[in-house]
């Protein structure tokens, strides 16, 4: 099967936009991911899929914690930063909670402890326990066929 159609088949499910983030070696990391589900209600359990070229990948590795920030249609600019789509220098106002950094004004920070992680073709995903969740008002940013979008009410 064609890589392009299978990406172009997958493109057609609309997503919400999360920024993974994780603390390690001092350092804050953060990378932009739409492949994000929960998993369980009891115990509440999430799962993240990083890819293996992602330098994510040994950071939420060293530090068995991350964080899914779930954003808002006015954090666009922060979905194409950690994704690397821009290239001068953001500040980024960082937030902590339980000494794990979370993207301030997100709809959502939910904070984890990785669970167990599975190596699954070029992904690995991780499992993570919720340990705390913050939740705000606004409406979530979308993405639909590789372009970002809003919720349109009524």
């Amino acid at each position: 099967m064609d890589d392009r159609l299978f990406r172009n088949a997958m493109g057609k499910f609309a997503t919400g936009v999360t920024v993974i983030t994780t603390k390690a070696d001092d350092a804050v990391h953060g990378m932009t991911a739409n492949a994000f589900m929960s998993v369980s209600l009891d115990p509440k359990l999430v799962i993240i899929s990083i890819g293996h070229k992602a330098r994510m990948l040994e950071k939420i590795t060293t530090s068995k914690r991350f964080v899914v920030n779930i954003l808002s249609n006015e954090q666009k600019d922060l979905s194409m930063h950690f994704a690397g789509q821009v290239k001068e220098d953001l500040a980024v106002d960082f937030e902590t909670i339980n000494d794990m950094p979370v993207i301030k004004d997100s709809l959502s920070n939910i904070v984890c402890d990785v669970k167990s992680s599975y190596v699954e073709g070029d992904h690995t995903l991780f499992i993570g326990e919720v340990t705390d969740i913050v939740l705000n008002e606004g409406e979530p940013l979308t993405y639909f066929e590789g372009k970002y979008g809003k919720v349109v009410s009524g």
